[in-house]
């Protein structure tokens, strides 16, 4: 732990990064740039930990990290101009909404917010309640509950309301909560689908000793997986038999939904596997698709979405570049009535049926069979631009 201590790269504020910033690149830059995966126990989880990226030239793995997670902290810097910047970007749309945005568009119900750095504006309950009321009205008009939704003020800097309650008067004269491991404790326990068939989104291909040759990396939404049994990469279709399983960073025998694993594979050639792939029951592989029926919801956005607009097209961990083949129409967002048809453009916050054709085919499902891989993000030069579910496969294989 003696790198806790280290000043990270002259940014003082970084040194604490180290512990989850664990590359050369990430700890030159002072940003993190990958999902980064730690454990702890907590008074009522064995708490996974995904660190993902709000950078916003590392978007696409915060995608990805939100894919594999049940919950979320969202963590605003509370620094004067600092939430500002996070909230209004270039188009309108801050790193702080983008980020909000996605992880409500993931279906995440529940949302820590951990308004940090509240030391640099003396602990100042005004500066606390006004990035509530702002950040809070987003929120909810993102779709959270207000019952979904928890308040957290700390300074990681100088150790004030993480793991224990405040120690420091200013704050303490004003706030009575409980800290951010309480929070934490205080979300209800998600749903699993063990009942199902398998299927594990692969988030990465690994080479590990321990592991075997091959290993892939991710988190079962549906069903199990045992040490022998047999499995369907997709989209390749080839059956491989699980040579061990690795769980919390321990060998296991059996791995059930809602667990964030390591699966080492025989039997499968790595030209076989890809992050995007996912791992199927053999008798129930999902689809592969290139052109999909998609119900957006349109961001704000600087430059309107036209029939022939180019796309970067993301579901759980895989993504294509896409092309908008036809706008179908306009649809109210709430009762999805249809407003207008084949309109010629959609603009920001318009809610809309269209059909995409991908470069490539996908490992994909309607959302109504399986959410996990009926989501969907474009992006379009380095924003996100629009959230979605796959309402029709239009063109399978």
């Amino acid at each position: 732990m003696d790198y806790l201590g280290t000043e990270y790269k002259r940014k003082g504020s970084f040194a604490y990064a180290w512990a989850m910033d664990e590359s050369s690149d990430e700890r030159e830059r002072g940003v993190t740039m990958t999902v980064s995966v730690k454990y702890f126990d907590s008074k009522n989880y064995h708490v996974v930990l995904l660190d993902s990226p709000g950078h916003k030239d590392f978007v696409p793995n915060l995608i990805s990290g939100t894919a594999q997670a049940d919950a979320a902290i969202l963590v605003v810097d509370a620094s004067i101009g600092a939430f500002e910047a996070g909230m209004v970007g270039m188009t309108g749309m801050g790193q702080t909404k983008e980020h909000a945005q996605i992880i409500r568009s993931f279906g995440l119900e529940h949302i820590i917010v951990a308004i940090n750095k509240l030391d640099s504006v003396e602990y100042s309950q005004g500066r606390f309640d006004l990035i509530k009321l702002q950040l809070g009205s987003f929120l909810r008009s993102c779709g959270f509950k207000e019952s979904g939704l928890k308040w957290v003020p700390l300074s990681t800097m100088e150790n004030q309301n993480l793991v224990e309650p405040p120690s420091n008067i200013r704050l303490l004269s004003w706030y009575n909560g409980g800290c951010l491991l309480d929070a934490i404790d205080f979300i209800p326990p998600p749903s699993r689908y063990i009942s199902k068939p398998l299927i594990l989104p692969i988030c990465d291909v690994i080479s590990s000793r321990t592991l075997g040759q091959l290993a892939v990396s991710g988190k079962l939404e549906a069903g199990a997986i045992r040490v022998g049994s047999k499995v369907i990469v997709m989209p390749s279709g080839t059956v491989a038999t699980v040579r061990t399983i690795e769980r919390n960073g321990a060998n296991c025998n059996v791995a059930r939904a809602g667990d964030n694993v390591c699966i080492g594979l025989q039997n499968i050639g790595d030209d076989q596997l890809t992050s995007g792939g996912t791992l199927c029951h053999v008798d129930f592989p999902v689809q592969i698709a290139s052109v999909l029926e998609l119900k957006i919801l349109v961001l704000e956005i600087s430059t309107p979405i036209l029939v022939g607009f180019q796309v970067e097209f993301h579901v759980h961990h895989a993504k294509a570049s896409a092309r908008v083949e036809k706008i179908i129409s306009l649809i109210d967002q709430r009762t999805g009535e249809i407003l207008k048809k084949a309109p010629r453009m959609l603009s920001g916050k318009q809610s809309a049926i269209i059909i995409v054709n991908l470069d490539r085919e996908v490992c994909v499902e309607e959302f109504a069979t399986c959410r996990a891989l009926g989501r969907v993000f474009l992006r379009s030069s380095g924003s996100t631009i629009a959230v979605g579910i796959v309402n029709r496969i239009l063109e399978q294989s």
